[in-house]
Order: structure tokens, then C-alpha cells, then sequence
């Protein structure tokens, strides 16, 4: 069993994506990058905390190779977007890959260079690749978002703007 931790703006919107996946063990949504220990959604909202919102991924890696969770991760995000994602504004919604071995760094560089050399975007990738550090797991309400609160994940994701990004600059 390996870990991969993504941070693709609202933690919310990144579960889904990867969930109920063969190889897929677990997803827990939480805080991580960040200064202040053991910090609550609330103090990671104002921005002032350091701390990225960060999807952790518990993931079998014969079945569920790192590089596949790599292409799932990129299709997320607004690559481009260094002052949050969408509708969701400030630092703690930044794109970010948080490697933890020298191989997911290496790969995440990789992939980053790929989607650069692509020339999909006009505007530089900003998409941090940082070593992992603490990984603080948010309040039970955050798991599992979207399937407690289906209606209001789904008006969120379309508010938000994500679903049209993701359809005009990745499909």
C-alpha cells in the first residue's frame, strides 16, 4: 500500500474523481503543507494557516499504478490558477502534488513537464510539487462530501465553475 496527496482546491470536489476505483483503498480529505498543528476547517479557511485543502489517497500500486492517479489528478485542476481554483479564492485552495518517495517526485516532475510541453494552457503550470509533511484529516463532514450531500456537491461543482473548465480545456 502506497499514499498520494493531491491538493486540487476544494477537497470536496477531489474525492469523487478517485473513488471506488480498483486499487483505491481509501480517500480521506484533510490539511497538509501547512504551520499550525492539528488545525480545524475553520482556521484553514481564513488562509492564515498555511495549509493546502488536500485529498490523502491510500492506493494499491500493482493495481492502481502512481502515474494513473497522475492522469486522473491533472484533469481536476486549473494547472495555471496560483491564487485558488475556481470560485474557491486563496491559498489554501492552490494546486499542489505532494510526493512521498523520491519516485512520485520524479514522476509528479514528469507529468508536470508533460502537460508544460503540451502547450494546452497558455499560461505557465504553477502546480506546486512539494515533499509531503503532516497530514491533519479534516472534520467527519468532509469525508465523503459528495455522497452525504449530493445536491448541494453537485450545485457547488457547477457554481463553481470546475465542470465547465474541466469540459472546455480537458475533454
Amino acid at each position: 500500500m502506497e499514499i498520494a496527496t493531491f491538493a486540487g482546491g476544494c477537497f470536496w470536489c477531489m474525492v469523487k474523481p478517485f473513488d471506488e476505483l480498483p486499487g483505491i483503498h481509501q480517500i480521506r480529505s484533510g490539511y497538509s503543507g501547512g504551520y499550525t498543528e492539528n488545525p480545524s476547517y475553520k482556521q484553514v479557511k481564513t488562509g492564515e494557516t498555511g495549509h493546502y485543502e488536500v485529498v490523502q489517497i491510500s492506493f494499491d500500486p500493482d493495481i492502481f499504478p502512481y502515474e494513473q492517479l497522475l492522469e486522473l489528478y491533472w484533469p481536476q485542476i486549473d494547472p495555471t490558477d496560483d491564487g485558488g481554483q475556481f470560485q474557491d479564492r486563496g491559498s489554501q485552495y492552490r494546486t499542489a502534488i505532494f510526493y512521498h518517495t523520491k519516485q512520485q517526485k520524479e514522476k509528479a516532475e514528469a507529468s508536470r513537464q508533460a502537460i508544460e510541453e503540451s502547450r494546452r494552457f497558455k499560461k505557465p503550470i504553477v502546480t506546486a510539487i512539494k515533499e509531503a509533511s503532516a497530514f491533519y484529516e479534516a472534520e467527519e463532514e468532509h469525508q465523503d462530501f459528495y455522497k452525504k450531500q449530493p445536491e448541494e456537491y453537485k450545485q457547488d461543482r457547477v457554481q463553481s465553475g470546475r465542470d465547465a473548465f474541466i469540459d472546455k480545456n480537458w475533454k
